[in-house]
């Protein structure tokens, strides 16, 4: 029994016959289940031999008349979706990015019954204290970078950015390694320059698009490691 047919099972068993009413004449829950498998198959990323990266965030958008008769149903379907997710990425033995988390948002220009999935490889992130950062602490930073929507604070000592305990700012992303670069700020004569420094990961640091070992930073530079994008801002700018 393939891992469609035992979500199918699942939800039957969890919900009313109202279920299967509302969902009648519009969007139908296998058929959102069989676009994020899709998703995952059509999104995969090399990592070796033994390891393919793929996606572990996906949105579902819908018309707001499939996406009014999901929501009561909702929390349920998301246990069974990730679920199915789980099952899909054992059974194909490939490696997910981070947690798995599944959003359901309205979309004006949707019919009834047609719905969008797109995923993406979205790394949990973790400071090496634990807590996330503060408001003040972002505030006061020369630098800051953002990470999946979060923002984080470079002090004048830097920031070593991981996959293990030992660096500052841990992003469990199976590409990067455990200690794969540092971001580095240096003053002199009043001026303040930031600058990236890959510390011998295995799969290299990017700037901009180009793969360097060294390299000084800008507002608004993007750092890739891994599949992860880190991007570089400073707060006291203004504006866009």
């Amino acid at each position: 029994m393939g891992v469609l047919q035992r979500f199918e099972q699942r939800l039957e068993h969890a919900v009313s016959s109202v279920f299967a009413r509302a969902f009648r004449s519009a969007v139908q829950p296998v058929e959102i289940a069989a676009a994020i498998t899709r998703e995952i198959d059509h999104s995969t990323q090399v990592l070796s031999r033994e390891r393919t990266l793929v996606p572990n965030a996906f949105t579902v958008e819908l018309s707001d008349t499939d996406f009014e008769r999901l929501s009561p149903y909702g929390s349920t379907l998301s246990v069974e979706l990730d679920r199915m997710v789980h099952a899909h990425v054992r059974e194909q033995r490939y490696t997910l990015a981070g947690p798995v988390a599944i959003d359901f948002h309205k979309r004006d220009d949707l019919p009834t019954g047609r719905f969008l999935v797109t995923g993406r490889a979205n790394a949990a992130v973790t400071p090496a204290s634990g807590a996330s950062p503060t408001d003040t602490a972002v505030g006061r930073a020369p630098v800051v970078i953002e990470v999946n929507g979060e923002r984080h604070p470079v002090t004048e000592a830097g920031l070593v950015l991981g996959r293990g305990d030992e660096a500052d700012l841990r992003i469990n992303d199976p590409g990067i390694s455990r200690r794969h670069a540092e971001i580095q700020i240096h003053s002199e004569d009043g001026r303040m320059t930031v600058s990236v420094v890959d510390l011998g990961s295995t799969n290299g640091t990017s700037v901009d698009g180009r793969r360097v070992q060294q390299a000084l930073l800008h507002d608004g530079a993007r750092i890739v490691l891994g599949t992860t994008t880190v991007v570089v801002r400073d707060p006291h700018r203004k504006g866009p």
